[in-house]
C-alpha cells in the first residue's frame, strides 16, 4: 500500500511561486510513475506533470517553462516549483503515484487528498 500526503498550497498573488510537496510513504518498489493532476472548480482533472522512475518527464502546455515536477529520493518527497503563477492556476492538485510508466489519468493506483492552489489577480 502506498500513501500519498499533499502539502504547500495556499493563496498567491499573480506572478508569484509556490512549491506543493507529495510525501510518498509505504511500498514504492512498485511505482514506476508520479504525477501532479489538478481540478478547477466546475472543470474535469487534468494532467500537469509526471515523473517516470527513471526520471523522464511530461508537462501540459499550459505550464511548461512555468512548472518543474522534481522528486527527493532521500526524503520519498515529489515535488512541484510552480513560477509565473495565473489566475487560471487555481485549482485543487493532486499526487498521483502508478505502477505502469504509462498510466493514463484513469490507470494511476494511488491518490492523495488534494490540496488548494488559489491565485489571486
Amino acid at each position: 500500500q502506498v500513501r500519498l500526503v499533499e502539502s504547500g498550497g495556499g493563496l498567491v498573488q499573480t506572478g508569484g511561486s509556490l512549491r506543493l510537496s507529495c510525501s510518498v510513504s509505504g511500498s514504492m518498489f512498485s511505482i514506476n510513475l508520479l504525477g501532479w493532476y489538478r481540478q478547477a472548480p466546475g472543470k474535469q482533472r487534468e494532467l500537469v506533470a509526471t515523473r517516470t522512475e527513471g526520471g523522464s518527464t511530461k508537462y501540459a502546455d499550459s505550464v511548461k517553462g512555468r512548472f518543474t515536477i522534481s522528486r527527493d529520493n532521500a526524503k520519498n518527497t515529489v515535488y512541484l516549483q510552480m513560477n509565473s503563477l495565473k489566475p487560471e492556476d487555481t485549482s485543487v492538485y493532486y499526487c498521483a503515484a502508478g505502477r505502469s510508466p504509462r498510466a493514463t489519468q484513469r490507470e494511476y493506483d494511488y491518490w492523495g487528498q488534494g490540496t488548494l492552489v488559489t491565485v489571486s489577480s
